[in-house]
């Protein structure tokens, strides 16, 4: 059970989420689209959120600015989220238009705001759950999507509401969050994105 409670952490690790998010989007939005444009833009996604974020990594782990992959140090997250931050605004204004695909532009508008919360909080020392706040952003994000293009998204919703137990089950139980991390981490996460799908909605 305990390994069980650990594999969630990386199972829907934070620098996860807008490429899952990303993957759902194109495997249910009615709009067509080229198969070229959604490979180029999952690579995009892929390279931009998850395997530069990874090198980054090692390279501050390298030189001693953080210690552990968990950043169990609030002092330990400033730079990896500044860095996420400028990451996400790249992807912002690079990979997404808000006209041909607005669902994913607002998505990803939501996440930078999320990252910004989460940089703020570190400024005044507070420490918010980036799993939950990954995992419960793109939660909403889904039961936005099935609501505007009036599709059936449960099992997804399902599964998601699942993980938002999973993650915050395997962040206490690692000693890694406490309660009231865990409620900020899941409001910093939901919050923008209910204040973007108005925009596409």
């Amino acid at each position: 059970m305990d390994y069980f409670l650990r594999l969630g952490a990386y199972v829907l690790h934070p620098l996860l989420m807008p490429l899952l998010g990303t993957a759902i989007y194109f495997s249910v939005t009615p709009r067509f689209m080229d198969i070229q444009v959604i490979q180029t833009k999952l690579l995009s996604i892929f390279i931009i959120t998850f395997l530069i974020p990874v090198v980054i990594y090692f390279l501050l782990k390298s030189i001693g600015l953080i210690q552990s992959s968990q950043l169990s140090d609030v002092k330990e997250r400033k730079i990896p989220l500044m860095i996420q931050c400028l990451l996400i605004l790249l992807v912002v204004k690079m990979v997404f238009d808000p006209y041909d695909a607005p669902e994913m532009y607002y998505f990803f508008v939501g996440i930078l705001f999320s990252s910004i919360s989460a940089l703020i909080l570190v400024m005044f020392k507070v420490k918010a759950s980036l799993h939950q706040m990954g995992v419960a952003g793109i939660t909403f994000f889904i039961v936005a999507l099935s609501v505007h293009f009036q599709i059936n998204m449960l099992l997804w919703i399902g599964l998601f509401l699942f993980g938002n137990g999973w993650v915050a089950s395997s962040r206490l139980s690692t000693h890694s969050h406490t309660v009231p991390e865990l409620v900020m981490g899941l409001f910093v996460g939901v919050v923008p994105q209910f204040l973007m799908v108005q925009f596409w909605l």
